[in-house]
């Protein structure tokens, strides 16, 4: 270590840590949480029933995601807006991981992410929030992408069970966030381990109901799910965020969707289930991206580097 004996400071202390920059951490949890494509396409749950096995991928991540945010609880208090939240996080996860598994994973990770125009729907009619323009600027892009989608899969003739999921998991999402942005007192760890802990218990009868079974290995493999891709990736945004503002934060979790398709090509190309996303999914998940650049860009622009450790739960990953 070289000391600067001038000013009494040594030269690792000019250098910035790259772990704990807050950018770094809001990239890799991104990074962490594209890998959900990855998992829910994976043959090793091959022996579940195509028709439950998105039931099934929920119910065992958010079982794990459990076993790690528990510990993490400090100020545990329930109220009654848990109670819907607990709802539409439950249903959230089960269509996103149904959509998955039906439908081209790139698919279903655009249509979630239209969740900020649903949130600011939300906000305006129940929480009686302004709209800017950028607002609607915002809105208008994406609806034009998920109308580009939906048209283009009718025509096509495709089934649109999954499409149909991938949008409801993006409403039932901004439910998550409406339901807990009226509960700013509560603690973030409590709430994310409710929402995560009545999912495992909402759908463990179909569980407990699955005659089917698949390896030890998998078992590993949904364990490496629940941790890796949801519960670590949370921990590292709350701490991102305490130094990165929420606009700048939302651009970089866009590393998720555009990464989401690229896993599960390059790993499950060559399975006979792998489902490649058509040119109307790639150009309406940019017109998807466009929006919400276009949203949160300018306040990055303008210096905008207010935030709180409430904003976490705002992009908690299905």
């Amino acid at each position: 270590m070289k000391s600067d004996t001038a000013s009494g400071t040594t030269q690792s202390d000019n250098v910035p840590d790259l772990w704990n920059s807050g950018r770094f951490q809001i990239m890799l949890a991104a990074l962490m949480w594209s890998t959900s494509g990855f998992f829910a396409k994976a043959p090793w749950f091959d022996a579940w029933p195509t028709e439950t096995r998105g039931l099934l991928l929920a119910f065992w991540r958010s079982f794990f995601a459990c076993l790690i945010l528990v510990p993490m609880i400090r100020r545990p208090r329930f109220q009654w807006q848990m109670i819907p939240m607990v709802v539409c996080f439950a249903t959230m996860v089960w269509s996103f991981m149904t959509a998955m598994v039906h439908g081209p994973a790139a698919n279903t990770i655009w249509l979630q992410y239209l969740s900020p125009a649903w949130v600011l729907i939300a906000g305006v009619f129940l929480l009686k929030e302004k709209v800017t323009p950028a607002d609607f600027r915002m809105f208008g892009f994406c609806l034009a992408g998920v109308v580009l989608i939906l048209a283009m899969e009718l025509r096509s003739g495709a089934p649109m069970y999954a499409t149909y999921l991938g949008i409801l998991s993006g409403m039932t999402f901004a439910g998550v966030v409406t339901c807990i942005r009226s509960l700013k007192d509560a603690d973030p760890a409590f709430l994310i381990t409710l929402n995560h802990g009545g999912t495992a218990l909402v759908l463990s009868p179909w569980v407990l109901s699955n005659t089917e079974s698949v390896s030890v290995g998998s078992y590993v493999a949904l364990g490496m799910f629940g941790v890796f891709q949801m519960s670590i990736p949370y921990v590292l945004f709350a701490r991102g965020l305490k130094t990165t503002s929420s606009p700048e934060a939302s651009i970089l979790t866009l590393i998720e969707p555009i990464l989401v398709p690229l896993w599960v090509f390059l790993a499950w190309r060559n399975h006979p289930s792998y489902d490649a996303p058509q040119w109307w999914t790639l150009a309406g998940g940019l017109l998807i991206l466009t929006g919400l650049i276009a949203r949160y860009l300018p306040q990055i622009l303008g210096g905008n580097r207010a935030t709180t450790t409430d904003d976490a739960l705002d992009a908690e990953e299905s």
